[in-house]
This record gives C-alpha cells, sequence and structure tokens, in this order.
C-alpha cells in the first residue's frame, strides 16, 4: 500500500521555516504548517495552514488531532519553530532564556512526542529538527540560543537510537546564515543597553550578526535540499547547510584548542 506523502511543519509562518515548507509543497508533499501567526485553520497557497504555539501543550495536542483529520498518515515532522534572544549571559533574565527553551528545544519535545505514538503505530516516520552551526559551537551574546540549539542535538542522537528499530529515522539540519526570518524574533535582552558594561561588545557582535545573516545564503535552496533528503530511503543524520567559510569554522572550532577558537571567533564578533 502507497501511503500520501504528508508533513507536519513547525514554525511555517516565516524564515526558512516557511521556505522548507514550500519547498516541500513542491516536491509534491501534503503540507499541514503549523504557526503561531495563524489564526485560523485554512487552505492556501497550497497547504494547510493551523494555528500552533509549541510553547502550549494543549495548542500542540489541537494541532495534531486537525492535522490527523486532514490526513492519518504522518510521513514526516519537519520541526522549524525558533527564537532568539541577543544579550549577555548576565544581562539575558531567567525569562528570557526560558521563552527561548520552551520554544527552541521543549517545544519539539511537545510535537514529537505527540508524533511517536503515531510513526511507532505505522511502523515508519521521519522526524527532522533545526539545530544550527550554533548547535556546534558557541557564539557571543547569543548564548540562549546557542544553548537550545546544544540542546537540541544531544536530545536528537539519543532519540535516533531509541526509535530507530520502530522504523523512525531522525535528521538534524544545521543551518548556517540564511537570508530569512524577522527582527520580532530576535529581540534585544531588556537589560541590554547603553549602560551596560557589556555595550561596546554588544554592538560590534550584532552588527556582524546582522551583517552575515543580511548577506546570508539563500533560504530557498535550503528548502530544496532539505526536501531531497527527506525524499531519499536513507536520511543523514546530520544535514549542514552552510558558506563554506562556515563549514571551516565547525571544522576548526572540532579540532583546534579551545583557547584558539576563542580568540578567533572573539576577534571576528568583538572588534575593538
Amino acid at each position: 500500500m502507497t501511503h500520501p506523502k504528508t508533513v507536519w511543519v513547525t514554525g511555517a509562518s516565516s524564515g526558512l521555516g516557511l521556505h522548507t515548507a514550500m519547498a516541500l509543497r513542491d516536491a509534491g508533499w501534503t503540507v499541514i504548517a503549523g504557526a503561531r501567526s495563524f489564526s485560523v485553520p485554512e487552505e492556501k497557497d497550497g497547504m494547510h495552514l493551523l494555528p500552533l504555539d509549541v510553547t502550549r501543550e494543549e495548542s500542540v495536542r489541537a494541532f495534531c488531532d486537525r492535522a490527523l483529520e486532514i490526513s492519518p498518515w504522518v510521513s514526516a515532522v519537519v520541526q522549524c519553530a525558533g527564537m532568539l534572544v541577543l544579550g549577555s549571559c548576565e544581562e539575558t533574565s531567567q525569562e528570557e532564556y526560558s521563552r527561548v527553551m520552551e520554544t527552541n528545544f521543549l517545544g519539539m519535545v511537545r510535537v514529537n512526542r505527540q508524533a511517536l505514538p503515531i510513526m511507532r503505530a505505522q511502523k515508519e516516520g521521519r522526524i527532522v529538527m533545526y539545530s544550527s552551526i550554533n548547535g556546534l559551537m558557541g557564539i557571543p551574546f547569543q548564548n540562549a540560543y546557542t544553548a537550545s540549539k546544544h540542546a537540541i542535538e544531544g536530545y536528537a542522537e539519543g532519540l535516533q537510537m531509541e526509535v530507530r528499530p520502530f522504523g523512525i529515522q531522525v535528521m538534524l539540519v544545521e543551518p548556517g546564515d540564511h537570508r530569512s526570518g524577522s527582527d520580532k524574533y530576535r529581540p534585544h535582552a531588556a537589560r541590554s543597553g547603553a549602560g551596560s558594561p557589556y555595550a561596546a561588545a554588544f554592538e560590534s557582535a550584532t552588527a556582524r550578526i546582522h551583517h552575515d545573516e543580511t548577506h546570508g545564503s539563500d533560504p530557498d535552496r535550503l528548502g530544496r535540499k532539505v526536501a531531497r533528503a527527506l525524499g531519499r530511503k536513507r536520511m543523514p543524520f546530520r544535514k549542514r547547510i552552510a558558506s563554506p567559510d562556515q563549514h571551516l569554522a565547525v571544522y576548526l572550532h572540532k579540532f583546534l584548542p579551545a583557547r584558539w577558537n576563542e580568540l578567533i571567533l572573539r576577534s571576528y564578533y568583538i572588534r575593538k
């Protein structure tokens, strides 16, 4: 029996989530897209749009129930919902750390907990989670985001070992900088400002971050690469999609001493 190619995509209203959802639609998938900004269920642009707030258990359950009404078969779940807060470790509040972790990491956990029993019953399924280059190395003033992405990396390794016997595959997508997203998902920590002892370094780092994202890679190309990976019989566990210099940075970070990595990254982001 041939089952329909149905995929749930979280965080699908903007940024890499939107571009991934569109690429999957264009590749012939039935796309059920979730985002907080989708106020009511509707069909639009060839996709099923459903409200979804991954930080709320009841919203995740409602999304999954409605998605199963559209298609009882879940071929894949692609999790792109995310946000970051720019600020120093000291000045990023507990609430701001919690908000990032609830969205980026625990939001994925909530969706997976709903999808996994369905996939186990099907004896197959695919879970794709968006990590980041930041899941492999730290960046100054993106510490809450970096912590959430490191959490995803470790979680995914354990998850794959647990679910492989049930025919479920896991893939981490590790994007570098891409031209996408919205500043409303990149707020500054409330205590960051001119009076901060980190003000000069923060201004330098955030300017570099903004430049790299503005001049980043094509998000449509990323979406197509993810769609092709999902179409393979065996997905890679890690799919890093980044520019050559970012691939090099990850390689150097893996093999260079910690002090050298610190000097390289600090000189790149914090210019005196």
